[in-house]
């Protein structure tokens, strides 16, 4: 039992400051690797009845049931075709799986805890009220997103 607990520690250690990032139109997102499970092509939904539009449905991921979520639509940003680049992230939440739809997967960046900062107060559009943190990574900004704050209004939707 303490040798499965030190590997969870190290694992965990590992991926602390790592975020894999996405974009939504041109913005760049981020969200911290230790939520990911995988990244899967863009598949067909089943509807849910009495769902908010942005959560498209729900896929058989090798026998388990997972809703998912369109990140753009959560947005409020305009509904796009799904295109070759369109994909699935796979995340973990409160013991929960749930795909975001993205526009596309850019890249995993580590960053310094340092180099976070705190996101601006300018209101309270859904992007914000989503965000953890923002990081420059080169010339880039990234939007780091809160997992739990994203999912907070979902959760009782997704728990399938």
């Amino acid at each position: 039992m303490v040798m499965e607990e030190n590997i969870v520690s190290t694992v965990m250690d590992d991926l602390q400051g790592k975020f894999l990032t996405f974009h939504i139109e041109d913005t760049i997102y981020g969200i911290e690797l230790l939520h990911v499970i995988e990244i899967i092509s863009i598949q067909n939904a089943t509807r849910i009845p009495n769902v908010p539009t942005y959560i498209k449905g729900i896929i058989n991921l090798r026998g388990k049931i997972v809703p998912v979520i369109d990140v753009r639509l959560k947005f409020k940003q305009s509904e796009r075709v799904y295109d070759e680049k369109t994909c699935i992230i796979v995340v973990v939440i409160e013991d929960m799986q749930v795909g975001l739809i993205v526009d596309r997967v850019s890249e995993v960046v580590t960053v310094d805890q340092a180099e976070l900062a705190n996101p601006p107060e300018l209101g309270t559009t859904s992007n914000e009220k989503y965000l953890q943190s923002i990081a420059t990574v080169g010339e880039k900004v990234v939007l780091n997103i809160d997992c739990h704050k994203f999912f907070h209004s979902d959760l009782n939707y997704t728990k399938i």
